[in-house]
């Protein structure tokens, strides 16, 4: 039994009547703030067409192409075959759809991560992104591990996006001499100084990259290394070194941000002469457009002309393939120009660490919320990093306030959940992984049962009216989920924009978004509540649906009765059946 729901209307609002489902009761109750709206749409040849190939039809319970004889295997995938992740095929085969985590997670590699089996155990603990740090390592050590993650996801079946973070110019350490790390202690005298050392350099001495550093800083100034996770005072200048207090002790990590601060406000002005992109982050995006990456993330953007400009270079440079770009919010100049930023890239991080850094820290909380509210209002996916677990770098149970933190981050509804240190250079990797997943299912189902809606206005964000269709089918279908409590959303789509569109609306149910291609398949798994598969297309809706419903159903993905509510780019309609 379907209904096509077709949205070629006239001048007033559309309405329509839905068929009543031999299914469980329903509360209905109010899920998202529709547009007010009304559109007048006209009737192009085009649309025609739409109309003929959307006509609503019964599915048969069986198709003759395609069956459990056809299924093969996700590491071989043909025309009647279906790509799907595997932790995700076994967890909807044990749990079942309402179990699904929506929210999605990324791990920072590094040596503690950096093998394949261990880049496997994060896959199969839940990693969606693999983010590579451009501030640490060489090229080579970073194209082993992409190398690495690409034959996980050829031979494994998974869909792991790998990002490239760049390192930015802001003023930062060096490398400690090759150590790992260093620590200090409470009245350390340390000497911060912008001359090159030989091997081995004088004890705690630290270098820095920018060389009018000891000409900036003043006696009193407060240093504060990696967003003030260890700080100094300046207590002395001879010529080209700076002598520092350590007033609170901690760990210092190879190439971290530096951070002044005079008389409690930021010291920027140095910072906001130096560039967003340095030259060697440009010789660092020229390596990750050749090896392909999913994502470039770009620290301390100032102004949406830095995303434009990086976008147009990688769009001459890509030779067509799509690389995101990802803004960094980690500076006073990226909140001053928070909306024109987000409207520029293809996604934002808040990068709470050096953000911290930059604003008092009571600001941070607010800050990240009216981050991730303007990104999910404008369709851009949104990543909350930074010290979600830090404490698990060193022992295997997080504090009870870092489980706290990230429950806000999932009930804020963000995209995505980044760990750093935790999984890149930290003791327990896999089980910090495991805190930040249980955490996200649980804080996720809570979320569904109390039916804690949040009333937010979604504004229209296409520019074109073929967009703003788009927007509507997909406000709507996922309204119609919710209140039909359907057990998933299907979007058949080649650009992945209508599955972000779903995306955005947060429905109850997980989305299963079919596209045709491996890179939009893995830029999709970045973003809140998408499972994403790889499957070749039928020209019709019917065609589509019998062929999914009969791969998935030999795979024991869902079963006969299931209430689906079916979108697609290439047709302006809404489907709304059980699953044969």
């Amino acid at each position: 039994m379907s209904q096509s729901l077709q949205f070629i209307t006239p001048s007033r609002a559309p309405y329509f009547t839905l068929p009543k489902f031999p299914r469980r009761s329903c509360t209905l109750f109010p899920v998202i703030n529709l547009p007010n709206t009304k559109r007048s749409i006209t009737i192009t040849p085009s649309l025609s067409s739409f109309l003929h190939a959307t006509s609503s039809r019964s599915l048969p319970s069986g198709n003759s192409q395609t069956g459990a004889a056809g299924v093969v295997s996700a590491l071989s995938v043909g025309a009647t075959g279906i790509e799907v992740d595997a932790v995700t095929e076994a967890e909807l085969k044990e749990n079942g759809f309402r179990s699904t985590r929506r929210t999605k997670l990324i791990c920072t590699i590094g040596p503690a991560t950096c093998g394949f089996e261990q880049l496997e155990a994060l896959a199969v603990g839940g990693m969606n992104v693999a983010r590579i740090n451009m501030c640490h390592g060489s090229r080579e050590w970073h194209q082993t591990v992409i190398e690495r993650v690409r034959r996980l996801n050829d031979e494994k079946g998974f869909a792991v996006a790998i990002m490239m973070d760049t390192e930015g110019s802001e003023i930062h350490m060096g490398d400690l001499g090759g150590a790992a790390s260093a620590k200090t202690e409470d009245g350390e005298i340390w000497t911060f100084s912008v001359r090159a050392f030989g091997t081995p350099r004088p004890e705690r001495t630290i270098n820095v990259n920018y060389d009018g550093f000891a000409e900036d800083v003043k006696v009193g100034d407060e240093l504060l290394v990696d967003g003030g996770m260890v700080r100094f005072e300046v207590t002395e200048k001879i010529g080209p070194d700076v002598k520092c207090r350590c007033t609170d002790p901690g760990l210092l990590l190879p190439q971290a941000n530096l951070t002044l601060w005079r008389n409690g406000s930021l010291v920027s002005e140095r910072n906001a002469m130096l560039p967003t992109i340095s030259s060697k982050d440009w010789l660092d995006i020229d390596f990750g457009i050749a090896e392909g990456v999913d994502f470039i993330a770009i620290s301390f953007v100032k102004s949406a002309e830095v995303i434009n400009h990086l976008k147009s270079y990688i769009a001459a440079r890509a030779c067509g393939s799509e690389i995101a770009v990802i803004a960094k919010m980690e500076s006073v100049d990226s909140l001053k120009n928070l909306e024109e930023i987000i409207q520029a890239s293809d996604g934002a991080m808040v990068a709470r660490g050096d953000l911290g850094a930059q604003i008092p820290l009571e600001q941070v909380p607010s800050a990240q919320q009216n981050i991730v509210q303007l990104c999910r209002q404008l369709n851009k996916p949104v990543i909350v990093a930074s010290q979600l677990l830090e404490s698990m770098i060193e022992y295997p149970t997080p504090t009870r306030a870092e489980v706290a933190d990230v429950s806000e981050a999932v009930r804020q509804r963000a995209d995505a959940l980044m760990l750093s240190g935790e999984s890149a250079m930290g003791q327990y990797p896999e089980k910090a992984l495991a805190v930040l997943r249980s955490v996200t299912v649980r804080i996720e189902k809570w979320w569904r049962e109390e039916k804690c809606h949040e009333a937010m206005e979604l504004p229209d964000v296409g520019t074109l009216f073929a967009d703003s269709i788009s927007e509507e089918i997909c406000n709507s279908a996922a309204k119609i989920a919710n209140n039909l409590e359907a057990d998933a959303l299907f979007v058949y789509t080649k650009t992945g924009h209508m599955a972000s569109l779903l995306s955005r609306c947060r429905p109850d149910c997980p989305i299963f978004a079919f596209t045709t291609t491996t890179s939009v398949r893995r830029r999709l798994n970045l973003q809140w509540g998408l499972i994403p598969f790889r499957l070749s297309f039928y020209d019709n809706m019917d065609g589509n649906l019998n062929k999914t419903f009969s791969l998935l159903k030999a795979r024991g993905m869902i079963k006969s009765g299931d209430l689906v509510i079916a979108v697609s780019d290439m047709l302006q309609s809404i489907k709304v059946m059980n699953v044969p």
